[in-house]
């Protein structure tokens, strides 16, 4: 059966009756992750790839309940350090189904790793540098490995996310079939891995697949794998006049770019999963006439959602007591002491008063993943949404949990 739920789901499709009365019941800021559109997102996402194993980069949301709502939803589970694998494992993940993404791992990593495949020998970790195989051979590891490939292109939404052509990420392109002869000689090589960049929208396929296309032929340079993994970077818009990413036609371009090969083709989407299934709930506390400007200060912060200062992304918003207002432009910002607090300057919003809730959209990946304490500010809780239920996934911390590793 066809999945009836749409290819993006806008903010203005939230039921602004309900947002408003989970602020009132649970306090601001909130998040908010609908785990039925979490399901629904991935369910449609493998549908496009249905020869291909699609997994849950879980760096995108790593709570349990988002975790577990993949795992109903048929998925498996790509991790990037030994806290996403701990995690998922506490989710119900099996161990022998996990594969460990290893970028420059600090030694509890790799020990972790390691203890985890000698008792799991179904866990696969990919590697993006000779340096690791040394530091998994002295660990006694001598499983499955992937080799991530630098193909030297990148791509996304911003320059910090362009992984393909950043030397951090991967083993340089040419020396990739002499390290699958030393792979070979001392591990288990079952494949190859590489992530071109995140945020990835229709009119950036092409540059995409490029990337991808380099992986294919390095498949079949190197030969007898067992799958090659094209990473993730699937987009959402999150902008209300851009369109969302048409499946069908990136399914069919990835095929053409991967090419023939003998191996199961893998893909990691995180952002697509999640991104549209979570918003931020915040309350206007100040308004402020400046002489340019309608300051509008909310409780919310770049402690809540930093990605509008690390990235300049931007982030849909709706005035949830009152959308029937008059739309007048505004500067959107939060309480931490510096100007990198703004979530948007000059944005048409439905006019807004103090002790109004104010919905922040598209906060469903890498939100809640890079919050902080800056200032001291405890972090948010999180509400889940499922099967027209609701609950507390993570309550909201205190100042006593701000200072309680402290000694």
């Amino acid at each position: 059966m066809a999945d009836p739920s749409p290819a993006v789901r806008r903010l203005a499709d939230w039921d602004t009756d309900r947002l408003e009365s989970l602020a009132d019941e649970y306090d601001t800021p909130l998040y908010v992750i609908d785990l039925d559109r979490v399901k629904a997102n991935y369910r449609r996402f493998s549908a496009a790839f249905p020869d291909a194993r699609v997994m849950y980069a879980a760096k995108a949301h790593t709570g349990r309940a988002v975790l577990e709502a993949v795992l109903e939803a048929g998925g498996t589970i790509e991790c990037a350090a030994w806290g996403e694998l701990k995690r998922s494992i506490d989710a119900g993940a099996g161990p022998n189904t996990l594969q460990y993404t290893a970028v420059n791992p600090p030694a509890h990593d790799l020990d972790y790793a390691t203890d985890l495949g000698a008792e799991n020998p179904g866990l696969t970790v990919t590697i993006g540098a000779t340096d690791t195989l040394e530091r998994l051979a002295e660990r006694g590891y001598d499983g499955r490995i992937a080799i991530r490939i630098n193909p030297g292109i990148g791509t996304g939404h911003h320059e910090k996310v362009a992984t393909g052509a950043d030397a951090k990420f991967g083993i340089p392109y040419e020396e990739v079939p002499e390290v699958a002869e030393r792979v070979r000689a001392e591990f288990d090589l079952v494949g190859l891995h590489a992530h071109a960049g995140s945020g990835v929208l229709t009119d950036g396929l092409a540059e995409h697949c490029r990337a991808i296309s380099r992986v294919g032929e390095m498949a079949r340079r190197v030969g007898d794998l067992e799958f090659v993994d094209v990473g993730g970077g699937y987009g959402v818009p999150y902008r209300e006049d851009e369109p969302p990413l048409d499946l069908e036609r990136t399914a069919e371009m990835v095929r053409d770019a991967v090419g023939e090969i003998d191996a199961q083709l893998k893909l990691e989407p995180g952002r697509y999963v999640v991104a549209d299934a979570g918003l931020i709930l915040s309350t206007v506390n100040t308004i402020k006439e400046a002489p340019d400007t309608t300051v509008v200060g909310i409780d919310a912060s770049l402690a809540t959602l930093i990605r509008p200062a690390m990235f300049g992304s931007y982030h849909p918003m709706v005035n949830v007591t009152a959308p029937e207002r008059d739309h007048h432009p505004v500067t959107v910002g939060g309480p931490v002491c510096t100007s990198a607090d703004v979530f948007a300057h000059d944005r048409p919003v439905a006019r807004l008063e103090r002790g109004d809730t104010l919905a922040i959209g598209m906060a469903g990946s890498y939100g809640y993943e890079l919050a902080s304490q800056f200032h001291s500010q405890p972090r948010p809780a999180e509400v889940a949404l499922e099967a027209g239920e609701d609950r507390i996934v993570r309550r909201r911390e205190s100042l006593e949990d701000v200072t309680r590793v402290e000694q």
